[in-house]
Parts: structure tokens; sequence; C-alpha cells
């Protein structure tokens, strides 16, 4: 049964995408596992950075995209075929990797959040589409060892169709003070939804990124993170940390043929960072 994790944070730009892209990546190719990408956000970083663009307007345009989902939705309409929106062996490394899949975003998405958040009842979750990404799903998840939601910015309804299949959550944290405000109000939000849904979702920890070592801001809430800052109200902060890196910006280019895990992310550079977060990651899933 594959272990699905959400990564989430209220603030963008905190490399979400990132970290949930390299987790695919190093999971799949260093340790073998089957592995599915969800991009439940609007913006579809994840996407592009995985499928060329002309083939995701291509899907987009023929309702094989998560819009396709969260339209019928509203519609009362069952078009959407999550076998048929999936894209297999995805990727810029050797031209495709064999067990790393994608279920694309979309930008229209961004149209249609106003008008799903307003048929939500967010206080006991009985009303609304938020389990329409399980029942769409069904029994594929149990093709993959892993699932990786890479959610939008919010919790709003997008991201609970992603927390209703997790079994955990990751949040990717620049090291200063705006990037870890919205720590406390996940923490409470995944909770409540978990106690009125009666699911178990584990918050798996939190992983710094963007890191710059020669800051003194950084440094400090580093260490403020390591001694569970907030009166130890947080998860455990991994060890492995994410650094500022123009290879990691780079890797983002799904148009870059490369045949390595090394050559993407620089061999000497943010590669054994992120290959040391993979082991971390999997040592706490098993938990």
């Amino acid at each position: 049964m594959a272990y699905v994790t959400s990564i989430i944070n209220l603030k963008g730009g905190v490399g979400k995408t990132t970290i949930t892209l390299a987790l695919a990546h190093f999971l799949a190719l260093e340790h073998g596992k089957r592995v599915l990408v969800i991009d439940l956000d609007p913006q579809t970083n994840a996407t592009v950075c995985l499928m060329p663009e002309m083939e995701w307007k291509k899907r987009d345009e023929t309702g094989r995209t998560l819009f396709q989902l969260f339209l019928d939705q509203l519609k009362g309409t069952e078009n959407f075929s999550a076998e048929d929106t999936i894209v297999r062996r995805v990727s810029n490394v050797g031209g495709g990797v064999d067990g790393l899949d994608l279920l694309p975003s979309s930008l229209q998405l961004i149209k249609i959040q106003e008008r799903i958040t307003q048929i939500t009842d967010f206080e006991s979750y009985r009303r609304g589409p938020i389990f329409a990404l399980r029942d769409a799903l069904g029994s594929l998840v149990k093709r993959y060892d892993h699932v990786l939601l890479d959610c939008p910015p919010s919790l709003g309804v997008v991201t609970l169709n992603g927390l209703a299949i997790s079994n955990a959550y990751l949040i990717p944290v620049i090291p200063d003070t705006l990037s870890m405000l919205g720590i406390p109000p996940i923490l409470d939000r995944v909770e409540h939804f978990a106690q009125c849904t009666r699911r178990n979702i584990r918050a798996l920890g939190i992983v710094v990124s963007m890191m710059r070592a020669q800051t003194i801001l950084h440094n400090e809430m580093v260490r403020r993170l390591r001694e569970d800052f907030y009166e130890r109200r947080f998860p455990i902060c991994f060890e492995s940390i994410v650094p500022e890196s123009t290879h990691i910006a780079e890797a983002a280019d799904v148009m870059t043929r490369v045949n390595t895990l090394q050559q993407k992310y620089g061999n000497g550079g943010p590669y054994e960072e992120l290959s040391a977060l993979t082991k971390e990651f999997l040592s706490h899933a098993a938990r």
C-alpha cells in the first residue's frame, strides 16, 4: 500500500516543489520505489518540471488534468479519469524514469477555486468536494510505494483533498520569520481536519529549504527549530538541509536531457543533501 505524503506550507516560494520533485526522483532512482507525484498547485510548477509544456497543454485542453476533476464536482459530471490523466515515465533523467508518474495540475484551477470553496463546509467537512481526489483515484494508489502531493500555499479545498488521502505531511520552510509563521496554523488545521474525518495524519517533520549557511538569521532560525521552537509544539526538524543552489534551479528545466541524478542536481553540490534527505524521509516514514 502506498505511503502518501502531502508537502504543505501557507507561504509560497519556500521549496515545496523542489522537495517534492527531489524526493520523487531519489525515491525512484536510488531506492527503486514506484512513485506518483500529484500536483495540486494551480501554479503547475511540479507539472512543467516533469513533462514538456506542449504535451501538458494538450492534456489540459482535453480534460486530462486535475482541473477536470474539480470541474466535475461543480457541474455534476463524471468526465475525469485518473487512469487516463496519469502521465507515466516522466522527468528529463534518461528520457523518463521508470516508476515515476505524474497526475498533472492546471492553471484553470484558479478560475474555479472560489466556487469550490463556496460549496464546502470547513467546520465538519460533511459538504463539498473534499474527498473528490480519494474517490477518483480509488485503488490506483496501490500501484505505488509512495505518493507525493505538491500542495498550494493554502489550506483550502484542494489541499484538503490531498490530506484526505495522506498518511503524513511535510512542512518545508525557509529559515526566516515569515516562512515559519505558517507552521502553527498548519498544525492546528490538519489536526482539526484529522479529528473530524477520523484520519490519522502524521506531522512527519519540518524540512529546512533554501538555506544560506553564511546568514546569521538562517542559522539562528535553524537553531530554534532544532530546539522545538514555539513552546515545543513543532514536529521534528529533519537533520538534512536543502541549500540555496543554482543547481536546484537549473534542475527544473525538463527540456535539458541528463542521464543521472548527479548530473541533474550537481555532483558535489545539492545532490548529496537531497540524497540524505530522501534516506531520512524513508526512516521517518517507516516509524
